[in-house]
This record gives C-alpha cells, sequence and structure tokens, in this order.
C-alpha cells in the first residue's frame, strides 16, 4: 500500500497516510480562505490509519452546517497541514494537499462554496461544483 507524509513547511509536524485519498476537493468559504491565506483550500481525505509526528497547535471551529473541525497546525512555522471533523477522526483526516509537495498529486474531484470562488481560479472539468457545502 502507498504511503505519503504531507509536512509543514519547517519539517517539524508531519503526517503519514496510506493507499489512495478518498477524495480530493477544494474548498472557497471564506473560513478556508482566512485559515490559508489564500483564495481556496484544497484537501485530501484518506482513511485511518495515520501517523502524525511532531507537535500540534489545534484550532476548533464550527462549520456553516454546525459540525465542529480541529484544524492542527505547527506551533513553529503555523503551516495547517491537516484536520478532523470532532467525531469522526475514526473515519477519515484531511490533509492540505500543498503539504504533500507533489505536483503529480490527483485534481480535485470536488469543488464546494464554489459560490465563493474568485472568478479568476479555474478548475478542472470534470470537477462537480456545489453553490455551498451538500453536507
Amino acid at each position: 500500500m502507498r504511503s505519503r507524509i504531507a509536512s509543514c513547511t519547517c519539517g517539524q509536524l508531519r503526517i503519514e497516510v496510506k493507499g489512495e485519498p478518498q477524495g480530493v476537493g477544494v474548498c472557497h468559504c471564506f473560513a478556508c480562505q482566512s485559515r490559508t491565506g489564500s483564495v481556496f483550500a484544497a484537501l485530501a481525505s484518506f482513511r485511518p490509519p495515520y501517523t502524525v509526528y511532531g507537535r500540534a497547535t489545534e484550532y476548533l471551529r464550527k462549520g456553516d452546517q454546525g459540525a465542529s473541525y480541529t484544524f492542527r497546525f505547527c506551533p513553529v512555522c503555523g503551516s495547517t497541514v491537516f484536520h478532523n471533523e470532532v467525531g469522526y477522526e475514526d473515519r477519515s483526516v484531511a490533509v492540505a494537499v500543498g503539504c504533500f509537495s507533489d505536483p503529480g498529486f490527483p485534481p480535485p474531484e470536488v469543488s464546494v462554496y464554489d459560490c465563493r470562488r474568485h472568478g479568476w481560479v479555474d478548475l478542472p472539468q470534470a470537477t462537480v461544483r456545489y453553490d455551498k457545502d451538500p453536507d
């Protein structure tokens, strides 16, 4: 089974996941834009088991639909590396695609909060787009 390691900028916080992603998506909500400092977040979801190396600082945020998410970022460089939905930690982990440093990583299949996507952001044609979060 293929193993991938995602890392923060300084390398102090890393997560190792196994297998192929359950899904890859981008989120254009204002919270993700603010959290990443970019115009969207690119995330890949993986099933457990996964292994975390290093220390993480946590930030708990409630989503628009009422679910809570624990974001984990490096206390040294500040990079957000991964997050879980509270209560579903045993089902999946969402990892920031950029932390894999892999230009060959699979493209997004889904785009959520497309209503907040910057007009100049082009997505692959096959990407399924949702105006808000479909969950």
